[in-house]
């Protein structure tokens, strides 16, 4: 991959390309007037929008986690990296604002409402891992799944029944898992050893100490000349990063913490519990945070409607970009997507959340269990990597 420098044309896009904007936002506001007078929906309907913004956000400066990664790997190309780090420190800054409003004194146990600050445990590790590992073979994260949907990638309904599937194996799993480890397992959160400042402090200097440690292996991409129309041009992951730090930061203050496995895995609980398949009690999941999974008991949730406007804005920006194109998998695409996503099914579900859930809004949080999930995540995105290349899976 080569670096592009631009030669703008400023010609104005063709009617065509807005009719995914117009389409989507008929859709939006339809919704968005069946939802507001239900129970809970201010939170409803901004769950809507805010999904449409972070759906736009992703697909515009290619926010994947997978592919930001494999360009360091392969190129040596640390800038979108670097734009997540951006959305960590900016989100950082935030989530401490808000703590202090919602808890002046930081005093132990005493935690913020509905912060994804997670249990650390071997079944963490184990989590992370097995979701790192599933993603580099599905080629995408979940969020990434969602976004490319939008795009017309085809592929991603075989990963979400694979991620369906992962789930009730975690769910089987579940209580093992919650007894030997998780029920005693210590929550870590920087802010009742250190206090907010100290934390702030801890949070940006191992993040600057991060980026500087990709800077020093960077390597500047060869350039060329592209012409290209102004609405066909990525943003630059710099941009997504500050862009989903605020909206990050808006969800938090308003909604929730960001995640998109919530629904996923509520869909996949509520689906096996009429299968008959599942414990009859799964052991202190609801007690904990993170994406948690619950039984549906309306059609209509906070993270399903976000999931949802994810997509929409997708899709929006994707036709209006020229992106948009149905992609019908082949067959070595089609399994790798299945055990990819049966793998990260069952490890955000025992982690508590994703790329998203848990490493974003968990370290946003000042949580360790999202600086657990960033590096054994790694590792296992790292060796699905090697085996891509190995057996030639991509």
């Amino acid at each position: 991959m080569t670096k592009i420098n631009y030669q703008l044309n400023n010609n104005i896009p063709a009617f065509k390309n807005f009719l995914g904007i117009v389409v989507i936002l008929i859709i939006a506001f339809i919704l968005n007037s069946q939802i507001e007078n239900l129970q809970g929906g201010t939170a409803l309907s901004l769950s809507l929008w805010l999904g449409i913004a972070f759906g736009a956000v992703l697909q515009r400066s290619r926010f994947c986690f997978y592919c930001l990664s494999r360009d360091f790997i392969e190129l040596k190309n640390a800038k979108g990296l670097l734009g997540i780090i951006v959305a960590l420190i900016i989100g950082t800054l935030g989530y401490h604002l808000i703590f202090g409003a919602f808890l002046i004194d930081p005093i132990a146990p005493r935690l913020p409402p509905n912060a994804h600050i997670a249990p650390v445990s071997w079944v963490l590790v184990l989590g992370s891992f097995s979701f790192g590992l599933g993603m580099a073979i599905a080629g995408s994260c979940i969020s990434a799944q969602l976004y490319r949907l939008g795009e017309g990638l085809l592929s991603a309904f075989i990963a979400f029944i694979g991620i369906i599937f992962g789930f009730v194996l975690a769910f089987l799993s579940w209580n093992f898992l919650y007894l030997k480890a998780i029920q005693q397992a210590p929550i870590v959160w920087f802010p009742h050893y250190l206090g907010y400042k100290g934390s702030i402090i801890l949070q940006i200097t191992l993040l600057i100490f991060l980026a500087l440690t990709l800077l020093k292996f960077h390597k500047k991409q060869k350039e060329k000349n592209k012409t290209q129309k102004w609405w066909q041009i990525k943003w630059p992951t710099y941009v997504g990063g500050i862009l989903v730090a605020l909206i990050a930061t808006v969800a938090f203050l308003r909604v929730s913490p960001l995640g998109v496995t919530a629904e996923i895995g509520s869909i996949a609980r509520t689906s096996a519990g009429y299968l008959n398949i599942l414990p009859a009690r799964l052991e202190g999941l609801d007690t904990l945070r993170g994406c948690l999974t619950i039984v549906k008991e309306t059609f209509w949730s906070n993270n399903g409607l976000f999931i949802f406007g994810l997509i929409l804005g997708s899709f929006a920006l994707a036709t209006f970009s020229g992106d948009f194109k149905i992609q019908i998998p082949k067959i070595k695409e089609i399994g790798r997507s299945f055990v990819g996503g049966i793998l990260m099914g069952f490890g955000s579900m025992i982690a508590l959340g994703c790329t998203v859930g848990t490493l974003l809004s968990g370290i946003m949080a000042a949580s360790l269990s999202g600086w657990i999930f960033l590096i054994f995540c790694g590792a296992g995105l790292y060796l699905g990597w090697l085996l891509r290349k190995k057996y030639k899976l991509n």
